[in-house]
């Protein structure tokens, strides 16, 4: 079943199947194929869906827009095995989808798990790289560090640890038709950020065979396959933006990890919550586009 590029408000967006890193990535693109590309990556729970504020934006501001459902999500492929989540393996995906669009570089914008991977290709393969945005997603040398010290960091952590178990967290959020997973997005974003439309279409893609798992082994990876790149400056320029009602982190990650950071601006939003651009896709929009156009 899965989820299609026509639930996007986009004009003309196509979706194709893209063979990078010895797997098939669903990517939905949008865009003149001759104007500068940014890569839009998703995170847990979600697919290219997450982005549906900032494709046509990003589009009417000059650029070609490569949405990939990562690895194990939604219609692209979920390798079994822990080792094909590694973090150095999700960033190589992005790395060979900008080469099948014949492309050297691009700006990447990530979100969540998706910003992690933005991070790690910045760190292992920076020549990809021209551009990088960031939302509510940690520096990963400072999340490392934030985590031995905070032990309010510690506690809000909790179900990733919980995720470690087998098939216990796969049975607990798809009873009762995903409840689990439709109480973990209301319960960490603002009230009215979802409504029962996106509820129905994310439903689609958590049902996908094998999505579950797939979706999960991102979190039992880092903690049961840790990948760590040997650099931890960015090159870079670097934009963070971060909504400080994120449950998940403490909102003083958004600084420490821009002193990983060459050239760097965060952005706080301090009414939002993890899910920023959703909640707030004009104000999200105008930053993307004024990083991206320098």
């Amino acid at each position: 079943m899965g989820l299609e590029a026509d639930v996007l408000p986009v004009e003309s967006p196509t979706s194709t199947i893209r063979a990078v890193d010895g797997i098939d990535l669903h990517v939905v693109a949008a865009g003149r194929e001759d104007d500068p590309v940014v890569v839009l990556l998703h995170g847990f729970p979600d697919c290219f869906y997450g982005w549906r504020h900032q494709i046509q934006p990003l589009v009417d501001a000059g650029y070609r827009v490569l949405v990939p459902d990562q690895r194990g999500y939604n219609l692209s492929d979920k390798p079994s095995g822990l080792g094909a989540y590694r973090l150095g393996r999700l960033s190589a995906d992005i790395a060979a989808l900008i080469e099948s669009e014949g492309e050297d570089s691009a700006h990447v914008v990530g979100h969540d798990w998706g910003a992690m991977v933005a991070w790690d290709l910045a760190l292992r393969r920076p020549e990809y790289l021209d551009r990088l945005g960031i939302l509510n997603v940690p520096h990963p040398a400072a999340f490392r560090s934030t985590l031995r010290s905070s032990p309010r960091q510690l506690l809000r952590s909790w179900y990733v640890f919980a995720f470690q178990l087998p098939r216990v967290p796969e049975w607990a959020l798809s009873r009762s038709e995903f409840a689990g997973m439709t109480e973990a997005l209301e319960e960490t974003a603002n009230p009215a950020t979802f409504d029962s439309r996106d509820f129905e279409r994310y439903r689609k893609i958590w049902a996908e065979p094998g999505a579950l798992t797939g979706m999960l082994n991102w979190y039992r990876a880092i903690a049961r396959r840790p990948d760590i790149p040997a650099r931890e400056r960015v090159d870079a320029p670097t934009l963070i933006g971060w909504g400080e009602q994120d449950t998940a982190l403490v909102p003083e990650l958004a600084e420490k990890s821009a002193r990983y950071c060459e050239d760097v601006r965060v952005e706080r939003f301090p009414e939002r919550s993890h899910w920023v651009h959703v909640e707030a896709p004009e104000a999200v929009n105008d930053l993307l586009i004024g990083h991206l156009d320098k």
